[in-house]
């Protein structure tokens, strides 16, 4: 079984962008490969809408197949407000939250994303 994953938009604008591209485009040619079942919202969606074309075109990268679309359930949304009113997460970053909320709900194995820095000591 392939592993499930959820990639949030800063994993799409990091394939051209010059801290995250190298690893990214890593990702990506597994992802082309078929290596993973990939899944996408509609946070990422919105959040593409003003993205260059370039940007958008990456999500093309990920073979019909092992794409999955996620919409925001009732869940979801609950859990979201609940990150944000619980202090995990900012109001400034409720698409951070969406998206972890929804991998959650979803019971997907793992969130790619290149927003937060976990350093270790």
């Amino acid at each position: 079984m392939k592993q499930r994953i959820y990639i949030d938009t800063s994993v799409i604008g990091g394939y051209f962008d010059r801290e995250f591209a190298e690893a990214t485009r890593q990702l990506f040619t597994r992802i082309t490969a078929g290596e993973f079942d990939v899944y996408f919202s509609e946070i990422n969606e919105a959040e593409l809408q003003n993205a260059p074309q370039q940007v958008k075109d990456v999500k093309k990268l990920i073979p019909l197949e092992c794409y999955h679309y996620l919409g925001v359930t009732d869940e979801a949304e609950i859990l979201t407000q609940l990150y944000i009113s619980e202090k995990a997460l900012g109001k400034a970053s409720e698409n951070d939250a969406y998206h972890i909320a929804l991998a959650s709900v979803n019971r997907i194995d793992c969130l790619i994303s290149w927003n937060f820095k976990h350093i270790i000591n």
